[in-house]
């Protein structure tokens, strides 16, 4: 291998410039401020944690997790997920808080991915984690909060689908019993949203055409509260119907949130990490293919750690929101640019500083040499000034 040279960065990694930072940064203040009024208290957990015990636990594939060795041997692990680090902290230093505990978080999180993948290896989430609650309205708490994030984070038009993966865990065991390794292609075939390729796999397993067409039948499971009848209907075992029974409750409480409108069930939701245990969901904007957030409850996470505990939580994929939120639908500081001549240099400085605190502006205060560099700052049609190539919604010319 080459070296690289002294500009390049490793596939997967971005460098985000200062209009992206402000962006990002007003993204997230947005949505945390959110999620305090909900009464969700900010987390910070460290970038490495110890393999055997946040590694071993975390919903990411062994393979693509970073590792590396401290000076003792031990090896540890970028976190991949935010969501083990904090059972960890719930189950040590708050494991004398009672619950239920509401903790918010945001952070980087790392996954290796192949370089042909296209796929960010260091991206940013910011979500929460509802701990010590396993009731329906648990759910729909974090449901109606992530409408709410991610209304507050910009995000304009966007549906959330919610599913349950006890309904299709149990349709899967009754209709093909002691077939655990046709039940987890069909389950791959969902996950990935490849429904050719689940109507192939089921033409190719030779069932029963009642068994074959009851399966090819949740297909159709996707819309509003009707769908909870119509699955009711389908020949389910124990475990089935009290999924669907409670994804109804779960439905009835959103209800009274008033966010049904941005919400449907979907069935066909298998969810992509084996921790989840219960009613999972996914946010999908209307102008990107890929989720920009997602969550579901993992009541057997927390066992792992040694204080076991129902839990349910989300997060948003703040790098994807950011291809979806124009500059202008998130919070920005008013900026203003302060020319002044050696003369004016006191009265400048002076009033750049009642401007950062009285106006909370951001704001540059720069001496000008020259009558050219007076004449550098020209009047925006839209409004505002621009001087060398910088934009400031405001000017104040100290000559």
């Amino acid at each position: 291998m080459s070296k690289p040279k002294v500009f390049e960065k490793p596939t997967g990694v971005q460098d985000y410039l200062p209009d992206v930072v402000a962006k990002l940064r007003a993204i997230e203040t947005r949505v945390l401020e959110c999620m305090s009024r909900w009464g969700y208290q900010e987390i910070m957990t460290p970038t490495l944690e110890f393999y055997d015990t946040v590694g071993i636990a975390s919903s990411t594939s062994d393979n693509k997790l970073f590792k590396l060795l401290d000076r003792n041997g031990a090896t540890l692990v970028m976190r991949s997920d935010m969501t083990a680090p904090i059972a960890r902290v719930v189950s040590s230093l708050l494991k004398d808080r009672p619950f239920p505990l509401r903790l918010s978080y945001h952070g980087a999180v790392f996954r290796a991915t192949p370089a042909e993948a296209g796929r960010d290896m260091e991206f940013f989430q910011t979500g929460l984690e509802l701990v010590g609650d396993a009731s329906a309205e648990a759910d729909a708490e974090v449901v109606a909060l992530a409408v709410a994030a991610l209304q507050a984070a910009g995000v304009s038009r966007f549906k959330i689908a919610i599913g349950h993966v006890g309904f299709l865990n149990g349709l899967l065991q009754a209709a093909l019993p002691g077939r655990p390794e046709d039940q987890q292609e069909l389950k791959e075939r969902l996950l990935n949203r490849d429904f050719v390729g689940y109507r192939d796999s089921l033409r190719k397993l030779a069932l029963p055409q009642g068994v074959e067409e009851e399966l090819a039948g949740i297909l159709r499971l996707r819309g509003g509260e009707e769908i909870c009848s119509q699955a009711l209907q389908l020949k389910l075992d124990q475990g089935a119907a009290e999924s669907i029974g409670h994804l109804c409750e779960v439905w009835n409480i959103l209800k009274d949130y008033g966010v049904c409108e941005q919400v449907l069930i979907d069935l066909t939701m298998i969810g992509d990490f084996d921790y989840y245990t219960g009613m999972i969901f996914e946010g999908y904007a209307a102008e990107l293919g890929f989720p920009v957030c997602s969550g579901g409850r993992y009541d057997k996470l927390l066992q792992q750690f040694g204080r076991p505990a129902a839990a349910t939580g989300f997060a948003l994929k703040t790098n994807r929101i950011l291809e979806v939120v124009d500059s202008e639908q998130v919070m920005e500081l008013d900026s203003v640019l302060v020319l002044y001549s050696a003369e004016k240099r006191g009265e400048a400085l002076r009033t750049a500083h009642l401007l950062r605190i009285e106006d909370e502006a951001r704001v540059v205060a720069k001496r000008v040499e020259s009558e050219r560099e007076w004449e550098e700052a020209q009047e925006l049609p839209g409004g505002g000034v621009s001087w060398r190539g910088e934009v400031y919604s405001r000017l104040v010319r100290l000559k």
